[in-house]
């Protein structure tokens, strides 16, 4: 007997719901929502939310997976409250400094271009493609953090981009040519994290349906990966981290994460105004409410500005990694708990960005807001804030695994399976 029928009395109800878990440095958010199959939308019914203790979360991983269990439980308790059930299935994000994510272009050469491209040829070439694009970032992320490849595993994939000589297609099959090029997203985390994360899911008694490297979910939320005129930059400032996801030409070309968020800038204003780390959260939200007398604000204007200077170099260092032919996207898209603090839009637009980074135009900096997530409606009208906007990108993600996907998708999902085992 799982630990929600013993607290409710009545078995799970997993048919048509799923939990979206967002374990974050500062707060555990938990969604529980309907599958509507044949709008293919998911139906928030429930919302949750809980404060981590100090020293459960290290940097966006986890430190203390007991006292992280503690608070998954009490934000899945809220968000079940009204229901009396909790769903069996639940998708997980990941965040962290060494979850990292890139994507990678093979192309296949073709024996026969003048025969249709089938199924089990599209299947065969999917798979040789992952298995080289896999072997390269493998090698590659061992050699940045020094661990063995053994430590690193495949949690993400997607196929963002396929030419058949040249063309760009959606589905391959029944396509003829010789060149086949296919451009892969994969992200990775260490296994010490993954299996922490297991373990959580395991210590609820939930069906583990996926884990899913925040950014990339954050990237998917707005349905742009189709639409080869979309680039951006999306920017999760969470308590612990911060996640940089880099769409071009709709396609997510990687990810990065920093351990800088809005804890250490709570922590700053704490040490600077000796008062406790509670007290200066709830200064904190005030000052981004603006709802401080003109002094105070000044004040502490002055201390935050120098953090966001700090925090901005981490968005460079980032962003410098996906400096190539082209240029970056202008177009900044903020969401998290931490961006509600004024000085980091300002510090995007006002910033003298570095000449090796070089923009297609002047900084637009926006927010994504929660009725920006594709294919979620909110029932409950409790989901009205930037830091919504991760665990609703999770619940469309889990749409995508546990609907019927298309053919490209599928087959990916089916190698991606086949690889983690």
């Amino acid at each position: 007997m799982s630990l929600w029928q013993n607290i409710f009395g009545q078995k799970q109800n997993s048919a048509n719901h799923a939990l979206s878990l967002d374990i974050g440095t500062e707060f555990v958010k938990a969604l529980i929502f309907q599958i509507d199959s044949q709008e293919d939308k998911g139906i928030v019914v429930g919302v949750g939310r809980a404060r981590q203790k100090s020293g459960h979360m290290t940097s966006g991983a986890v430190a203390d997976i007991e006292g992280v269990v503690e608070t998954c439980s009490k934000a899945v308790a809220e968000a079940s409250e009204k229901l009396k059930f909790v769903p069996e299935q639940c998708i997980v994000g990941i965040a962290g400094e060494l979850v990292k994510g890139t994507t990678v272009t093979v192309r296949y050469e073709r024996l026969r271009p003048q025969l249709k491209i089938d199924m089990p040829e599209l299947k065969n070439i999917v798979q040789k493609v992952q298995w080289k694009a896999f072997d390269r970032i493998r090698q590659q992320l061992a050699w940045e953090t020094g661990h063995s490849e053994i430590d690193i595993k495949l949690i993400n994939a997607a196929i963002v981009d396929v030419k058949i000589d040249g063309y760009r297609v959606t589905n391959p099959l029944g396509f003829q040519g010789k060149e086949v090029s296919i451009s892969v997203f994969n992200s990775y985390a260490p296994m010490i994290h993954l299996g922490a994360l297991q373990s959580i899911v395991n210590e609820l008694g939930l069906d583990l349906l996926s884990i899913a490297a925040e950014p990339y979910a954050v990237a998917r939320s707005l349905g742009t990966e189709n639409s080869v005129e979309f680039s951006a930059v999306f920017i999760d400032v969470g308590g612990g981290t911060t996640d940089i996801a880099v769409v071009r030409n709709g396609g997510i070309e990687g990810t990065k994460m920093f351990a800088l968020g809005g804890r250490a800038f709570t922590k700053r204003l704490a040490n600077e105004l000796n008062i406790s780390f509670e007290e200066a959260e709830k200064l904190k939200i005030r000052y981004s409410k603006r709802d401080l007398g003109p002094q105070l604000m000044q004040k502490l204007q002055s201390i935050l500005e120098e953090d966001c200077q700090v925090w901005l170099s981490g968005v460079e260092l980032a962003l410098g990694e996906f400096v190539g032919n082209d240029l970056l996207p202008h177009n900044f898209l903020l969401c998290g708990g931490g961006a509600h603090l004024p000085e980091i839009k300002k510090v995007l637009e006002k910033n003298h960005w570095p000449e090796d980074l070089p923009f297609a135009k002047p900084i637009e900096v926006d927010f994504i807001y929660p009725k920006d997530v594709i294919n979620i409606i909110d029932k409950t009208g409790k989901l009205r804030d930037f830091q919504d906007v991760t665990p609703m990108g999770l619940a469309n993600l889990a749409l995508d695994l546990i609907g019927e996907e298309r053919v490209l998708g599928s087959i990916m999902r089916r190698v991606v399976r086949m690889m983690q085992n």
